[in-house]
């Protein structure tokens, strides 16, 4: 599960990120699409669709809709913090990923241990 949990966080982060979800999820950035639509439009869309794969995944793997639901919510929350930071320049890119993937770890390791039961 772990790998699929951090190949979905590529997927979404790097394949299906556009340039322009990248610049405008960015509060400071000067993008001409942030004139119609807010930033934190941008910065939600591309957090839920973090939460959704995690949601899927987990769900894939036979744990109930409650956790799957929990998981993609927790994903989506923490992916949007972590990137926000990362558009105020509070750390770079090499942070920002293994932020990430340490998310990814947790959410792992916590159906791996039974601490979340299936």
């Amino acid at each position: 599960m772990l790998f699929f949990l951090l190949a979905g966080h590529a997927l979404m982060d790097f394949a299906l990120q556009t340039d322009a979800i990248a610049a405008c999820k960015c509060r400071r950035a000067n993008h001409p699409l942030q004139r119609s639509v807010p930033w934190f439009y941008w910065l939600g869309a591309h957090a839920m669709m973090h939460g959704l794969a995690v949601g899927v995944i987990v769900r894939w793997f036979g744990h109930d809709w409650t956790v799957a639901t929990g998981l993609a919510i927790a994903e989506t929350v923490v992916h949007a913090f972590i990137d926000m930071a990362k558009c105020e320049k509070l750390f770079n890119i090499h942070v920002d990923q293994a932020l990430h993937a340490l998310c990814k770890l947790l959410w792992w390791g916590l159906l791996a241990t039974s601490v979340i039961p299936l």
